[in-house]
C-alpha cells in the first residue's frame, strides 16, 4: 500500500491509496497534512478499512507527498561515508563533522517547506554560484503531528558541496533553496516495514543516455536511531501537519564529479519506492513549480516577484 498525492481530475489535489488494484481516493481526507493531525493509530485504521470508492484511471498525475504546513528536515553526517565526504570537502573545518558523529546530539536542519518540494517525474535544481552539486539519496521519515512515525519516503537531498566545504555557517545555502528537494513517490506505511535498517538504496545518474555515476548502500549502515532523529526534532518544536525528517546519506560521489543539467537522478529504496528526477540549472528553470502546481491558498502567499522571476 502507498499513501498517494495526486491531482483528481477536477485538477485539484487530492489523497489516495494505491493497492495492487490500482489508485482509490481515501474517503475524507483531504490532504496528507490532514491525514498527520491524526494518531499513528486512527492513521493505520483509515488506511486499512474496506475500500468503498472506485478505482482511478492510471493517468492520474502523481504530487510529491508533502502540502499544507508540512516541511521537510534533515540530518547529517548520519553514516560513516557521509562523515569522511564532509571531512574532505572542508579544508578548515573538518573536525566539525568528526564531533558531531559521535556526539549524543545529531546534526538536524530545515530542507524546505511544502511548496517548494517536487515530486517523482520533476526536476531539481543545481545552483548556479556552486561548482559542484551533487544528489543525496536518501530514507525519509514521515512523522505526524506527535512525532510518531508512521511512514517512509525517499528524498533526494540535494546539495552544493563547493559551498558548504568552505564554511559550515553556509550549511543553509548549500541545503535550501529552489529546487533543492525532491521527495516521493509515495508514502509506503510505517506498519508495512518489517526492518528499516535493512533496506537497500540505490541510486543511478545518468547523462545522455549514460550512466556515470552508480552505487549501493543500505540502512544497517545508519549510526544513529531513528526514534532519536525523531524525538531529537520535536523536543521543541511542534508540527501541526506532520514532517518529513530525511535521514541522512551514505552514498556520496567522490570529488570532482557534479551533476549537470539534463541529468537523470533515480533513486530506489526497498519496499519505499523509486524517484526520479530530471536536473536543471538554475532557479529561472523552476519557474513552473509555482505558475503550475501551487495550491490555490499558497499561491496567494507568494511574493509576484518570485512568480514572475
Amino acid at each position: 500500500m502507498l499513501i498517494t498525492r495526486y491531482l483528481d481530475r477536477g485538477g485539484k489535489p487530492a489523497v489516495g491509496l494505491h493497492r495492487e488494484e490500482g489508485l482509490r481516493p481515501l474517503v475524507g481526507v483531504a490532504s496528507i497534512g490532514q491525514l498527520l493531525r491524526m494518531s499513528a493509530a486512527d492513521i493505520r485504521s483509515v488506511c486499512t478499512q474496506p475500500a468503498v470508492s472506485p478505482v482511478l484511471e492510471p493517468d492520474f498525475t502523481l504530487l510529491p507527498p508533502i502540502d499544507s504546513l508540512m516541511e521537510v528536515w534533515a540530518a547529517g553526517v548520519t553514516y560513516r561515508r557521509s562523515r569522511e565526504a564532509r571531512v574532505l570537502e572542508s579544508d578548515q573545518s573538518a573536525d566539525v563533522y568528526e564531533r558531531v558523529y559521535d556526539a549524543e546530539r545529531p546534526e538536524l536542519f530545515f530542507k524546505s517547506v511544502a511548496w517548494r518540494v517536487t515530486g517523482h517525474g520533476e526536476t531539481v535544481s543545481v545552483r548556479q554560484d556552486s561548482a559542484i552539486n551533487v544528489p543525496e539519496p536518501e530514507l525519509a521519515l514521515v512523522l505526524n503531528s506527535r512525532g510518531e512515525i508512521v511512514g517512509y519516503t525517499v528524498c533526494n537531498d540535494v546539495s552544493s558541496r563547493s559551498i558548504e566545504g568552505l564554511n559550515p555557517l553556509y550549511l543553509p545555502q548549500a541545503k535550501v533553496y529552489l529546487g533543492a528537494c525532491a521527495v516521493g513517490p509515495a508514502i509506503r506505511p510505517a506498519w508495512e516495514v518489517n526492518d528499516p535498517y535493512r533496506l537497500g538504496i540505490h541510486i543511478r545518474i545518468e547523462r545522455a543516455g549514460q550512466t556515470v555515476w552508480e552505487d549501493r548502500a543500505n540502512t544497517s549502515g545508519l549510526h544513529r536511531k531513528l526514534g532519536d532523529l525523531a524525538q531529537y526534532l520535536g523536543r521543541e518544536d511542534y508540527f501541526p501537519d506532520g514532517v518529513i525528517l530525511s535521514t541522512g546519506t551514505s552514498l556520496v560521489p567522490e570529488l570532482p564529479f557534479t551533476l549537470e543539467p539534463h541529468d537523470l537522478v533515480r533513486i530506489e529504496i526497498d519496499e519505499v519506492g523509486v524517484l526520479e528526477s530530471r536536473v536543471v540549472g538554475g532557479r529561472q528553470h523552476m519557474r513552473w513549480l509555482q505558475e503550475s502546481l501551487l495550491d490555490p491558498a499558497v499561491r496567494d502567499c507568494v511574493p509576484e516577484a518570485l512568480l514572475g522571476s
